[in-house]
């Protein structure tokens, strides 16, 4: 049983949302929106007071699969991560929806107007629907290889 955690970035221009699961990797929960420029010591700070298995990054694509403009930026980033805390794998999770599923968690949710406006919070549910994606995806494998046995 593991007891680190997986942390979840949905990287963007300005802010960043973060989600992170409990040590036993079963629930994710929203970490934090933090500005971009301060991503990376953000990051530095966490993973000096939390073991982190690995780090999943939504990668930007359009509807249509092809890249959009935010990947460079996201690629930069995981370059230098990798170049500093290479020892921490970190691989990417294609966030195609993330957004609109963001919103349309808060209107179920009953969240009002003016919380839903809330771009912070909007970054910060996008990350945990990153992981949470992540954690079903590798449920789905274990199970299936699981079953091949």
């Amino acid at each position: 049983m593991s007891l680190a955690r997986i942390l979840s970035i949905d990287y963007g221009r300005k802010r960043t949302g973060l989600a992170v699961t409990d040590p036993l990797q079963i629930i994710a929960n929203g970490l934090a929106t933090v500005s971009t420029s301060k991503l990376f010591d953000f990051l530095k700070s966490y993973v000096e007071h939390e073991t982190v298995e690995r780090i999943v990054i939504g990668k930007p694509m359009q509807t249509n699969g092809l890249p959009s403009e935010n990947l460079q930026r996201v690629q930069e980033f995981v370059n230098r991560w990798k170049k500093v805390y290479g020892n921490i794998p970190i691989e990417y999770v294609d966030e195609r929806y993330t957004s609109v599923l963001a919103h349309k968690t808060m209107l179920e949710g009953g969240l009002r107007k003016k919380a839903r406006q809330n771009k912070a919070l909007v970054d910060e549910i996008s990350a945990t629907i990153i992981l949470q994606s992540y954690l079903e995806g590798k449920r789905m494998s274990s199970l299936y290889s699981a079953g091949k046995g």
